[in-house]
């Protein structure tokens, strides 16, 4: 974290795994607050920037998939780190599978195992 932070101060930005950058303007601030805030945000955005990296990627290629299979089953929602599905019953199966497989592959280069849990029901409640 510390070398995050004093890199941050350096360059005046942070990156994603994949490369996407965030400034902070307030890095090296005068003010203690404002200097806090963007010390959190260099240490959380490696992590927290790259998780939401992982799930647009993912949802960009299942969406691909999704059209290029003739699916009748839809993607509607993104809740943080889950997706919401509209699918049609004899769909399920094979949705899931897609879904679980672009969830986990999104980022290859990562060393560490994705995991991806999945849920039906008749609303997202019941999902749960």
């Amino acid at each position: 974290m510390d070398e995050i932070v004093a890199s941050a101060r350096e360059s005046g930005y942070v990156e994603t795994l994949i490369g996407r950058k965030r400034s902070l303007r307030d890095i090296n601030s005068r003010n203690a607050l404002a200097r806090s805030n963007a010390e959190r945000m260099a240490i959380n955005t490696p992590i927290q920037g790259s998780a939401a990296d992982m799930i647009k990627i993912a949802m960009i290629k299942i969406d691909q998939q999704m059209y290029k299979a003739g699916y009748k089953s839809k993607m509607v929602l993104q809740v943080h780190d889950e997706l919401v599905f509209d699918v049609y019953k004899p769909e399920l199966e094979e949705v899931q599978q897609l879904v679980e497989r672009e969830m986990k592959t999104a980022l290859l280069d990562l060393t560490v195992p994705i995991l991806v849990d999945s849920g039906t029901g008749q609303n997202w409640l019941e999902a749960h």
